[in-house]
């Protein structure tokens, strides 16, 4: 496969290992599960520690087969470099533990994952200023930066209630002001969209949703766009300013995010999450499909209070998300009218599975205010727009009339 022609998404990924030689003709990279690499030259071992040249130091920090994943995050990112993770969750508390100091400050979107926002209240508590702000208005994003913002920290599509951050022109004002952008592209894969076009300096994937996808392998990945000049971040330790600027926030990442945190992603994971992303162009299509067509059905019908899912119409950043995205994604949450019992609803389905998983084969549901966002409390669910009757729907790929069936039997139930 020649380096030099510029080959569409999926074909890129399908042969993107064989532009590097593998042992014995192998199609997939092998599975190395060594957590030490010894050298012949205890010169060379030294030399690969201090980063002269190119090696492997200890499986904590890497192996041949999570760096072949890595490359091909990075090429799905159009990125310059990517670092993987045991999980997401691992991929974004390694930013906040490599790049921030106490008074430091950080402006995050309101609408969050739970456990994102559970980590910055985490942050907040060990000096860090955190200003949550609705994302959909860069406006208000400005309104809150401070001399001492360091990041902004959005989703593309907020989880679960589906809201976009105004992107573009959050990404403009960071680049003015200096300020390290930060995208987490879980909830449309690298497929859909690339942060990168709207200039985040660092994309977050969790690699167990849509780019795994097949619900069997936890993993996260940070990957530095190039978009971000490292000169301008104030937190750069000096050990890892001998490269150039470029390369900084990436070194400081690896060495105080992965191998100071030990967020490590292992080999077998890592070759489940390679081989799942050779379909995740195909898999998207499928779920984006079968995603609008079930939210059209719920919208349609009178037991629903409301459907939220960008490709509606009726959606508030409806048109934006067309601007933005390739599809509308996989994801949407939906409200019963009062006096449906949500429970016995998502009981009454067949197919689609009651767990907490997102972009997976399958269609998974789960009632949102009483798991994952449980611990938020009524308060802060209020404000998020989080209603007690709302369901979150991860679409997968089955028949699109099955899937129909099954959300019209249960509502008819």
């Amino acid at each position: 496969m020649s380096d030099t022609k510029n080959y569409g998404f999926t074909t890129t990924i399908l042969h993107g290992d064989r532009q590097k030689s593998i042992e014995h003709g192998s199609l997939h990279r092998p599975i190395h599960t060594s957590v030490a690499f010894g050298y012949a030259d205890a010169r060379q071992l030294a030399s690969v520690f201090q980063g002269k040249e190119p090696g492997f130091r200890y499986g904590r920090q890497g192996n041949p087969t999570v760096s072949a994943l890595e490359d091909k995050i990075t090429k799905m990112e159009d990125g310059v470099a990517s670092i993987c993770f045991a999980t997401g969750m691992g991929a974004i508390g390694a930013v906040f533990q490599a790049l921030l100091r106490a008074g430091d400050h950080v402006v995050s979107s309101s609408f969050l994952f739970g456990n994102t926002n559970s980590l910055w209240q985490t942050v907040a508590g060990q000096g860090v200023g955190v200003a949550f702000v609705d994302a959909t208005d860069v406006g208000r994003v400005a309104a809150a930066l401070t001399p001492a913002t360091r990041m902004v920290f959005v989703e593309t599509i907020a989880n679960p209630r589906t809201q976009i951050a105004d992107l573009e022109r959050i990404g403009e004002l960071c680049q003015r002001r200096g300020i390290l952008y930060i995208v987490d592209n879980s909830m449309t894969s690298p497929y859909l969209f690339r942060p990168k076009a709207v200039h985040a300096g660092l994309v977050v994937n969790a690699l167990t949703k849509s780019i795994g996808g097949h619900g069997d392998a936890l993993g996260g990945c940070l990957t530095d766009t190039g978009a971000y000049d490292w000169s301008r971040f104030p937190n750069i330790v000096e050990n890892y300013k001998k490269a150039a600027p470029k390369q900084w926030g990436m070194a400081q990442i690896r060495a105080k995010g992965l191998r100071d945190f030990g967020a490590s992603l292992g080999p077998e994971a890592a070759h489940s999450i390679a081989v799942g992303a050779e379909t995740l162009a195909l898999r998207m299509e499928r779920a984006c499909a079968n995603a609008m067509a079930l939210a059209q059905l719920l919208e349609a019908d009178e037991r629903v209070a409301a459907v939220h899912y960008p490709g509606l119409a009726s959606h508030p950043q409806h048109a934006l998300a067309g601007e933005l995205f390739r599809g509308y994604g996989f994801l949407f949450s939906f409200e019963l009218k009062d006096g449906i019992d949500c429970f016995d609803f998502l009981n009454r389905l067949k197919l689609a599975i009651p767990a907490s998983n997102l972009g997976d084969t399958r269609t998974l549901v789960i009632p949102v205010a009483h798991t994952i966002f449980f611990e938020m409390g009524a308060e802060r669910r209020a404000s998020m727009g989080i209603a007690e009757s709302l369901i979150r729907v991860s679409v997968g790929i089955e028949d699109s009339a099955d899937l129909l069936d099954d959300f019209r039997a249960a509502l008819a139930g």
